[in-house]
């Protein structure tokens, strides 16, 4: 789907704004996530570029599968409570005005918390053409597993 950048309007100087009332907001593939998650695509690549960002809203218990990103991503923290973790590290606490940068080729998945709802802008560059591999769903037992101390110094993508 292209309505990032096929609703734009793009005046004569090569400016592209993509206006919130023609984008749309549409439900995530359950192959890749639990929980009714929606996506709002905000930008897609155009031309050379490769980037792409999306808003993307969990409700509570809402989480990705585990996945990777060939180029990694950043996550930015809109609203709410959610969780974060890479493979092998503890699950970590992200709220709205974090930013959590994931480097490239580290599995991880990220979600709602269990009481509240998450939404975050999903930012990521392609490589040829593919911007995630998907993996398998992060079990029950992964989900609710204690999650680190918050402290001040965390780094995420550490």
């Amino acid at each position: 789907m292209n309505t990032a950048t096929s609703n734009a309007t793009a005046p004569a100087m090569g400016l592209a704004i993509s206006r919130t009332l023609e984008r749309e907001t549409v439900g995530v593939s359950p192959a890749s996530f639990t929980g009714a998650v929606e996506l709002e695509m905000l930008f897609v690549p155009d031309g050379p570029d490769r980037t792409s960002a999306g808003l993307v809203s969990f409700p509570p218990g809402a989480r990705t599968n585990w996945h990777s990103h060939p180029l990694g991503q950043t996550l930015v923290v809109t609203a709410g409570v959610g969780r974060i973790q890479r493979e092998g590290g503890p699950i970590q606490e992200i709220r709205a005005g974090d930013v959590a940068r994931i480097p490239p080729g580290v599995k991880h998945w990220h979600g709602a918390s269990a009481e509240a709802g998450m939404s975050h802008i999903a930012i990521q560059e392609a490589h040829e053409g593919k911007t995630a591999d998907w993996m398998e769903p992060v079990s029950d037992d992964q989900y609710q597993a204690r999650q680190a101390p918050q402290a001040s110094a965390d780094r995420v993508g550490s």
